[in-house]
């Protein structure tokens, strides 16, 4: 049986244009929402987390670069604020 699927967002920075590209599609293989440029979120369970940490370790190899996972618990999504401004040039 599976656990509780929590909001995790990915968040990363690497330089490597190859190596950030790996990170991108591990995230799409996982079902993440690509949500700016090196942020990804989704529902994950904790199986599912730990199974993909351990495929973004192995990705990220002995390459320079920083990977943030980070559940959410349901009040906390509740309460999440966002600004979005679209300027459309005439």
């Amino acid at each position: 049986m599976r656990g509780q699927d929590l909001l995790t967002f990915i968040v990363y920075d690497i330089t490597d244009d190859k190596i950030r590209l790996r990170i991108a599609n591990v995230c799409k293989d996982y079902g993440l929402d690509h949500i700016q440029y090196s942020v990804f979120s989704g529902p994950l369970d904790a199986t599912r987390r730990k199974e993909m940490f351990a495929r973004l370790d192995d990705t990220l190899g002995g390459n320079e670069g920083k990977i943030l996972m980070l559940p959410v618990c349901e009040k906390d999504v509740a309460a999440r604020r966002e600004i979005v401004r679209v300027i459309n040039p005439q």
